[in-house]
């Protein structure tokens, strides 16, 4: 059962807990994010949300609470930004969207990963809200996004649908702030502007 449900989820590389560099990050709330892995959040459908630059970790540690979640008997989907809004633009074409829009909503956790990595036009922001309202105090949602909230109203071209999302997504949440340098960069590199 844990097997199927890790491969529904369709998480498209696996990271533990155990594998995480806690000296890489500058700045990391350590218990924070490990109280987390008693996924109390997903008994009250409450949200997780990783915020930092490209490279600091934030998909690393959302796909351990992700995996842990599927391994403790909570059914999770994983996507990302994008895809929910090409996915839904897609089915609105073919008559399938009320399908397609359910599959988004009836996971305990939908693991949204990438947020802010691509611009989001106007529908896809409609779209994507969708999504999280529908969402809202019914099932977790595990996001990572290398926007800070203030920088969501240019993200989604729209301040008043921008500030909608976060409210829905913040007001049952834990925000984990994840900072330093990409671990991908070479040592003594500075960090790209983003």
């Amino acid at each position: 059962m844990v097997d199927r449900r890790i491969k529904e989820a369709r998480i498209p590389v696996h990271k533990t807990l155990d594998s995480f560099d806690w000296k890489h990050p500058k700045r990391i709330h350590r218990e924070q994010v490990l109280s987390l892995f008693d996924l109390g959040f997903l008994a009250k459908g409450h949200n997780v949300c990783f915020v930092g630059r490209s490279g600091v970790g934030k998909t690393h540690l959302a796909t351990a609470l992700a995996l842990e979640a599927c391994r403790k008997g909570h059914r999770v989907l994983f996507t990302t930004a994008v895809n929910i809004v090409n996915q839904l633009q897609a089915a609105q074409s073919d008559g399938t969207f009320l399908r397609r829009l359910r599959s988004y909503l009836s996971p305990d956790c939908l693991y949204i990963d990438e947020l802010g990595f691509l611009p989001i036009d106007r529908h896809g922001a409609d779209l994507l809200f969708q999504v999280i309202s529908g969402r809202y105090e019914r099932g977790s949602v595990l996001l990572t996004t290398n926007r800070p909230f203030k920088e969501w109203a240019s993200l989604f071209h729209d301040a008043t649908v921008a500030d909608a999302v976060i409210n829905r997504l913040v007001h049952h949440s834990e925000v984990v702030v994840i900072e330093g340098r990409s671990f991908r960069l070479p040592p003594g590199s500075e960090p790209a502007p983003e």
